[in-house]
Protein backbone atom coordinates (compact mmCIF):
# COMPACT_ATOMS: atom_id res chain seq x y z
CA UNK A 1 0.00 0.00 0.00
CA UNK A 2 1.32 3.41 -0.96
CA UNK A 3 2.00 5.84 1.88
CA UNK A 4 -0.52 8.74 1.61
CA UNK A 5 1.12 12.16 1.85
CA UNK A 6 -0.40 15.62 2.22
CA UNK A 7 1.28 17.71 -0.53
CA UNK A 8 1.71 20.58 1.95
CA UNK A 9 3.38 18.49 4.66
CA UNK A 10 6.42 20.81 4.61
CA UNK A 11 4.40 23.70 5.96
CA UNK A 12 3.99 22.10 9.41
CA UNK A 13 6.65 19.41 9.93
CA UNK A 14 9.61 21.65 10.73
CA UNK A 15 9.21 22.34 14.43
CA UNK A 16 10.71 21.38 17.79
CA UNK A 17 10.02 17.67 17.21
CA UNK A 18 11.87 17.85 13.89
CA UNK A 19 14.85 19.38 15.72
CA UNK A 20 14.68 16.40 18.08
CA UNK A 21 14.32 13.64 15.46
CA UNK A 22 16.98 15.14 13.17
CA UNK A 23 19.24 16.46 15.92
CA UNK A 24 22.06 14.09 14.93
CA UNK A 25 22.56 16.17 11.76
CA UNK A 26 20.91 19.59 12.23
CA UNK A 27 21.81 20.22 15.89
CA UNK A 28 25.37 18.90 15.82
CA UNK A 29 27.84 21.77 16.02
CA UNK A 30 30.74 19.69 14.70
CA UNK A 31 28.77 18.88 11.53
CA UNK A 32 27.79 22.52 11.06
CA UNK A 33 31.40 23.63 11.55
CA UNK A 34 32.65 21.13 8.97
CA UNK A 35 29.94 22.18 6.50
CA UNK A 36 30.88 25.84 6.86
CA UNK A 37 34.55 24.88 6.43
CA UNK A 38 33.57 23.27 3.11
CA UNK A 39 31.51 26.30 2.03
CA UNK A 40 34.52 28.53 2.62
CA UNK A 41 36.76 26.12 0.68
CA UNK A 42 34.38 26.23 -2.29
CA UNK A 43 33.71 29.99 -2.32
CA UNK A 44 35.90 32.99 -1.39
CA UNK A 45 33.47 34.30 1.26
CA UNK A 46 34.72 37.12 3.46
CA UNK A 47 33.36 39.50 6.11
CA UNK A 48 32.32 42.11 3.52
CA UNK A 49 29.94 39.83 1.62
CA UNK A 50 26.16 39.62 1.92
CA UNK A 51 25.05 36.00 2.25
CA UNK A 52 21.51 34.62 2.01
CA UNK A 53 21.00 31.44 4.02
CA UNK A 54 17.98 30.22 2.04
CA UNK A 55 15.75 27.61 3.72
CA UNK A 56 18.20 28.00 6.59
CA UNK A 57 16.01 26.51 9.32
CA UNK A 58 17.03 27.49 12.84
CA UNK A 59 20.07 29.35 11.55
CA UNK A 60 22.90 26.97 12.32
CA UNK A 61 24.97 27.96 9.26
CA UNK A 62 24.23 31.68 9.61
CA UNK A 63 25.18 31.67 13.28
CA UNK A 64 28.40 29.76 12.57
CA UNK A 65 29.29 32.22 9.81
CA UNK A 66 28.53 35.12 12.16
CA UNK A 67 30.92 33.60 14.70
CA UNK A 68 33.63 33.77 12.02
CA UNK A 69 33.02 37.45 11.30
CA UNK A 70 30.57 37.10 8.39
CA UNK A 71 28.08 39.67 9.67
CA UNK A 72 26.34 40.12 6.33
CA UNK A 73 24.23 36.97 6.68
CA UNK A 74 20.46 36.97 6.25
CA UNK A 75 18.37 33.91 7.13
CA UNK A 76 15.11 32.97 5.39
CA UNK A 77 12.94 29.97 6.20
CA UNK A 78 9.24 29.11 5.85
CA UNK A 79 8.89 27.70 9.39
CA UNK A 80 7.91 30.35 11.94
CA UNK A 81 8.99 28.04 14.75
CA UNK A 82 12.48 27.58 13.35
CA UNK A 83 12.80 31.30 12.64
CA UNK A 84 11.85 32.06 16.26
CA UNK A 85 14.47 29.54 17.40
CA UNK A 86 17.09 31.23 15.21
CA UNK A 87 16.24 34.70 16.53
CA UNK A 88 16.55 33.50 20.10
CA UNK A 89 19.90 31.79 19.45
CA UNK A 90 21.25 34.89 17.68
CA UNK A 91 20.09 37.21 20.45
CA UNK A 92 21.76 35.04 23.07
CA UNK A 93 25.05 35.61 21.25
CA UNK A 94 24.35 39.31 20.58
CA UNK A 95 24.40 38.65 16.82
CA UNK A 96 22.41 41.09 14.71
CA UNK A 97 21.18 38.32 12.40
CA UNK A 98 18.19 39.23 10.24
CA UNK A 99 15.79 36.27 10.38
CA UNK A 100 12.94 36.37 7.85
CA UNK A 101 9.94 34.05 7.63
CA UNK A 102 9.09 33.59 3.97
CA UNK A 103 8.80 31.39 0.89
CA UNK A 104 12.04 30.55 -0.91
CA UNK A 105 10.26 30.80 -4.26
CA UNK A 106 9.42 34.48 -3.73
CA UNK A 107 11.72 35.95 -1.10
CA UNK A 108 10.84 39.63 -1.52
CA UNK A 109 14.52 40.66 -1.52
CA UNK A 110 15.80 43.12 -4.10
CA UNK A 111 17.39 41.88 -7.31
CA UNK A 112 21.16 41.60 -7.02
CA UNK A 113 21.23 42.15 -3.26
CA UNK A 114 23.46 39.20 -2.24
CA UNK A 115 26.97 38.00 -3.07
CA UNK A 116 26.25 34.37 -2.16
CA UNK A 117 23.26 32.13 -1.58
CA UNK A 118 23.47 28.98 0.54
CA UNK A 119 20.89 26.22 0.05
CA UNK A 120 22.02 23.63 2.57
CA UNK A 121 20.57 20.55 4.26
CA UNK A 122 18.62 18.97 1.39
CA UNK A 123 16.14 21.83 1.05
CA UNK A 124 14.92 20.96 -2.46
CA UNK A 125 12.23 18.49 -3.44
CA UNK A 126 9.52 19.23 -0.87
CA UNK A 127 6.74 20.34 -3.22
CA UNK A 128 4.94 17.92 -5.50
CA UNK A 129 5.53 20.11 -8.53
CA UNK A 130 9.02 19.62 -9.93
CA UNK A 131 8.98 23.21 -11.18
CA UNK A 132 8.94 24.47 -7.56
CA UNK A 133 12.61 23.56 -7.21
CA UNK A 134 13.35 25.44 -10.42
CA UNK A 135 11.49 28.45 -9.00
CA UNK A 136 13.65 28.37 -5.86
CA UNK A 137 16.86 28.32 -7.89
CA UNK A 138 15.62 31.03 -10.28
CA UNK A 139 14.80 33.21 -7.27
CA UNK A 140 18.29 32.55 -5.88
CA UNK A 141 19.70 33.63 -9.23
CA UNK A 142 17.59 36.81 -9.21
CA UNK A 143 18.71 37.98 -5.75
CA UNK A 144 22.40 37.36 -6.54
CA UNK A 145 24.58 40.15 -7.88
CA UNK A 146 26.16 39.51 -11.32
CA UNK A 147 29.02 37.07 -10.76
CA UNK A 148 27.59 35.92 -7.42
CA UNK A 149 27.41 32.23 -6.55
CA UNK A 150 25.21 29.60 -4.95
CA UNK A 151 26.03 26.44 -2.98
CA UNK A 152 23.44 23.65 -3.15
CA UNK A 153 23.65 20.71 -0.73
CA UNK A 154 21.38 17.70 -1.36
CA UNK A 155 21.25 13.99 -0.69
CA UNK A 156 23.23 11.97 -3.24
CA UNK A 157 20.33 10.40 -5.14
CA UNK A 158 22.42 7.69 -6.77
CA UNK A 159 23.69 6.48 -3.40
CA UNK A 160 20.21 6.76 -1.89
CA UNK A 161 18.86 4.34 -4.51
CA UNK A 162 21.78 1.96 -4.05
CA UNK A 163 21.51 1.73 -0.28
CA UNK A 164 17.76 2.27 0.16
CA UNK A 165 16.13 0.55 3.13
CA UNK A 166 12.33 0.48 3.50
CA UNK A 167 12.50 0.55 7.30
CA UNK A 168 14.81 2.49 9.59
CA UNK A 169 14.86 3.51 13.21
CA UNK A 170 17.13 5.22 15.68
CA UNK A 171 17.04 5.98 19.39
CA UNK A 172 17.58 9.41 20.91
CA UNK A 173 18.93 9.01 24.41
CA UNK A 174 16.96 6.66 26.64
CA UNK A 175 13.54 8.19 26.00
CA UNK A 176 12.86 8.68 22.27
CA UNK A 177 12.54 6.17 19.44
CA UNK A 178 12.15 7.33 15.81
CA UNK A 179 10.71 4.76 13.39
CA UNK A 180 10.41 5.34 9.64
CA UNK A 181 8.71 3.29 6.95
CA UNK A 182 9.73 4.30 3.41
CA UNK A 183 8.76 3.78 -0.21
CA UNK A 184 10.87 4.57 -3.25
CA UNK A 185 8.98 5.69 -6.34
CA UNK A 186 10.68 7.16 -9.39
CA UNK A 187 12.60 10.18 -8.07
CA UNK A 188 10.78 10.55 -4.73
CA UNK A 189 10.95 8.96 -1.31
CA UNK A 190 7.73 8.69 0.68
CA UNK A 191 7.98 8.13 4.40
CA UNK A 192 5.84 7.60 7.46
CA UNK A 193 7.56 8.71 10.66
CA UNK A 194 6.42 7.66 14.14
CA UNK A 195 8.11 9.17 17.18
CA UNK A 196 7.60 7.45 20.53
CA UNK A 197 8.58 8.61 24.00
CA UNK A 198 8.92 6.11 26.86
CA UNK A 199 7.58 8.80 29.18
CA UNK A 200 4.81 10.33 27.06
CA UNK A 201 3.87 7.73 24.46
CA UNK A 202 3.47 8.61 20.78
CA UNK A 203 4.39 12.24 20.10
CA UNK A 204 4.33 12.24 16.29
CA UNK A 205 2.83 10.23 13.44
CA UNK A 206 3.33 12.01 10.12
CA UNK A 207 4.09 11.38 6.46
CA UNK A 208 6.18 13.28 3.94
CA UNK A 209 7.65 12.91 0.46
CA UNK A 210 10.94 14.32 -0.81
CA UNK A 211 12.28 14.38 -4.37
CA UNK A 212 15.90 13.30 -4.67
CA UNK A 213 18.44 14.28 -7.30
CA UNK A 214 21.29 12.39 -8.89
CA UNK A 215 24.38 14.56 -9.57
CA UNK A 216 23.62 15.12 -13.25
CA UNK A 217 20.08 16.24 -12.44
CA UNK A 218 21.39 18.84 -9.96
CA UNK A 219 23.66 20.27 -12.64
CA UNK A 220 20.87 20.34 -15.23
CA UNK A 221 18.48 22.09 -12.84
CA UNK A 222 21.02 24.81 -12.02
CA UNK A 223 21.62 25.40 -15.73
CA UNK A 224 17.87 25.68 -16.34
CA UNK A 225 17.73 28.29 -13.58
CA UNK A 226 20.24 30.41 -15.50
CA UNK A 227 23.43 29.56 -13.65
CA UNK A 228 26.77 28.92 -15.33
CA UNK A 229 30.13 27.41 -14.35
CA UNK A 230 28.31 24.62 -12.50
CA UNK A 231 30.59 22.31 -10.54
CA UNK A 232 29.23 19.21 -8.78
CA UNK A 233 30.90 17.17 -6.05
CA UNK A 234 29.15 13.85 -5.41
CA UNK A 235 29.76 10.92 -3.11
CA UNK A 236 30.64 13.13 -0.16
CA UNK A 237 30.31 11.19 3.09
CA UNK A 238 30.08 11.87 6.79
CA UNK A 239 32.98 9.61 7.71
CA UNK A 240 34.86 12.47 9.40
CA UNK A 241 32.02 12.72 11.88
CA UNK A 242 31.52 8.97 12.40
CA UNK A 243 27.75 9.24 12.94
CA UNK A 244 24.84 7.62 11.15
CA UNK A 245 23.05 10.56 9.52
CA UNK A 246 20.54 8.51 7.54
CA UNK A 247 20.12 9.74 3.95
CA UNK A 248 22.48 12.63 4.72
CA UNK A 249 25.39 10.19 5.06
CA UNK A 250 26.05 10.73 1.34
CA UNK A 251 25.75 14.17 -0.22
CA UNK A 252 26.02 16.02 -3.48
CA UNK A 253 27.23 19.61 -3.26
CA UNK A 254 27.12 21.90 -6.26
CA UNK A 255 28.43 25.41 -6.82
CA UNK A 256 27.28 27.65 -9.65
CA UNK A 257 27.63 31.29 -10.67
CA UNK A 258 25.31 33.96 -11.95
CA UNK A 259 26.31 35.45 -15.28
CA UNK A 260 28.16 38.78 -15.12
CA UNK A 261 26.18 40.05 -18.10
Amino acid sequence: MSIPVDPEWWKSLFDEIYLLTDARSVCNHEITRLEVDLIKELLPINEHHRILDLCGGHGRHSIELFSRGMRGCVLLDYSRRLIRRARTAAQEKNYNLLCVQGDARWTGFSTGSFDYVLLMGNSLGYQVEHESDLQILMEANRVLRPGGAIVVDVVDGAELKRSFRPQAWHAIGEDILVCRERELEESRVKAREIVISRKHGQIRDCTYAIRYYEPGAVSALLCRAGFERVHVLSGLSSQKIKLDLGFMNHRTIATAFKSRN
